[in-house]
Parts: structure tokens; C-alpha cells; sequence
């Protein structure tokens, strides 16, 4: 999981570094601001995150969002068995966690992220498995050529045009390709990003879909997030040319005594953190 966190006025939990000046605002950014903004604020502060999330992600280990819902047991992508000898590729990879748990399926990953700093942390982990720097708009691969594809909160909740995003992922899997990606679940932005009981109180139109933008001085974004609903999603998702299989919502876990920004125990147990979308190209 990498591109987590995240509404009004409130600041998500992958807001600026300490001592930015930015500015919380909702308004519109495009598909080339949102881009920059995003590749800027990771290649910022990835250093601060891989050292904050680090121990929970582990070094190879596949999460789907802070719930901690695991991929070992979860096997939305298939039976681990069943990975061994899939060309899969990974979106939002950051330090390539997630790509390291399919390489040791006997998978054949591909580890993208738009961040270069992020995937120097991928190489300083370790350098076992292939790595790209690319936006997941503009895939810089042929067609046909994986098998799987999967993204744990990357990408796909900071672009302005995720069709786009959905028919690039769909272009480079084989037919019967499966498409798993996790996001922030659309009912979290109508709630403040606290992790506490003021986190409990609806206070945002669920249905405004203005992006969230954090801004420097001189009005230039430094982080975008997008929000979609839950229709949004699915629309989304068929018009980029899948069938959708499964839409999974991970309940909090008792284990999990964790916060992670607006995501705590408290919260997991009353409301949906994380939407899982488990889909198929035809």
C-alpha cells in the first residue's frame, strides 16, 4: 500500500511535509497538475513515509490498505499458487513491497511508481525485482503484456482522469486479465480525516466532487486527490472496459490497534476505510 492517505477542510493524512505552507482548498485540477503535484509531493516525502509506514508494510509483504487486510490470505488476484509464472504488473508501487510478495509466489513483477525517490527506496530494499518510472496514464508497455495488474491506493485516487488509467491498464493485460486496486472508500470524504470521535460527524457533501488540493503560494498545487463515488468507481471501471467481480470493504481487524492519519479502530469499526475493486478484462 502506498499512496495512501488522504476532506474537506480537513488535511488528509498524505498532506505536506512538516513546515510547508501550503493551503487546503477544494477546486479543480487537470490530468498534467494533478501529475506533477503528485510525482513532487512523493518524491518529497517518501523518505518521511517509508520511515513512518515502513514496519507495517514490511519488505515484502502485500497489504491492501490500513486495515491491514493481507493478500496472503485475501487472494484477490487468484490463489497464491496461481501466481507463480504471471507476468503481473504493480501500479503505485512505491518501495515495491507488494511486487516482492508476488516475486516470491514464483510471479514475474513489474514494480511502476511515478516517484523517483520512491523507487530508490524500492532499490535500497532490495534490487530483485524490474522497476519503472512512469505515469500510470502512459504505460510504457506493449499490449498484452501481463497477466495481472494490481494497485494498493496508487494512482488511481490522484488522477483526474482514471477511464484513462483503466483503459491503459486494460491495453497491457492479456484477455482474462484480472485488475485489482484499492482506494480511499468514497463514503470517507464526507467525513473529517480524524482518527478520534470529531471523525464520526458527517461534514461534507458525500456527492461533491471537487478534487482536494493543497496549494503553495502561488496557487500551484503541491498534492491533488480525486474523489469519486462508489457509482463514480464502477462507471469508471466498466468504461474502461472491465467487468467488475467483486467490490471488497475490509472491516477492521481486532489485531489492528494501529492509527494511520483518519484511520483508527475506532473508526474501522464504524465506517468503511478502504475500497477494494476486483475486476476482469473481457
Amino acid at each position: 500500500m502506498n499512496q495512501e492517505d488522504y476532506a474537506t477542510e480537513e488535511a488528509y493524512e498524505a498532506g505536506p511535509a512538516a513546515g510547508d505552507d501550503s493551503e487546503a482548498t477544494r477546486r479543480d485540477a487537470g490530468e498534467a497538475e494533478s501529475s506533477r503535484a503528485s510525482r513532487g509531493w512523493w518524491d518529497r516525502n517518501a523518505d518521511e513515509y517509508q520511515n513512518e509506514h515502513g514496519a507495517f508494510l514490511g519488505d515484502d509483504r502485500f497489504v491492501w490498505g490500513p486495515e491491514g487486510l493481507d493478500e496472503a490470505e485475501a487472494a484477490l488476484l487468484g490463489p497464491a499458487a496461481s501466481l507463480k509464472g504471471k507476468d503481473v504488473l504493480e501500479i503505485g508501487a512505491g518501495a515495491a513491497q507488494c511486487s516482492r510478495w508476488l516475486a516470491a509466489q514464483g510471479a514475474r513483477p513489474v514494480a511502476l511508481d511515478l516517484s523517483h525517490r520512491q523507487l530508490q527506496h524500492a532499490l535500497r530494499i532490495g534490487e530483485d525485482v524490474p522497476l519503472v518510472e512512469a505515469d500510470a496514464g502512459r504505460l510504457p508497455f506493449r499490449d498484452a503484456s501481463f497477466d495481472l495488474a494490481c494497485s494498493a491506493y496508487g494512482a488511481v485516487p490522484f488522477v483526474a482522469d482514471p477511464v484513462n488509467v483503466m483503459r491503459e491498464v486494460r491495453r497491457v493485460l492479456r484477455p482474462g486479465g484480472r485488475w485489482v486496486f484499492s482506494v480511499t472508500h468514497p463514503v470517507r470524504w464526507a467525513f473529517p480525516d480524524e482518527p478520534g470521535p470529531e471523525g464520526l460527524s458527517v461534514s461534507a457533501s458525500y456527492f461533491d466532487r471537487t478534487p482536494y488540493v493543497e496549494q503553495d503560494e502561488q496557487g500551484r498545487a503541491v498534492y491533488v486527490e480525486h474523489h469519486r463515488t462508489l457509482g463514480d468507481r464502477v462507471r469508471d471501471v466498466v468504461a474502461g472496459g472491465f467487468r467488475l467481480l467483486d467490490l471488497v470493504e475490509p472491516e477492521w481487524p481486532a489485531w489492528n490497534s494501529q492509527e494511520w492519519g483518519g484511520w483508527s479502530p475506532l473508526r474501522g469499526n464504524l465506517i468503511p476505510g478502504t475500497a477494494i475493486f476486483v475486476c476482469e478484462r473481457d
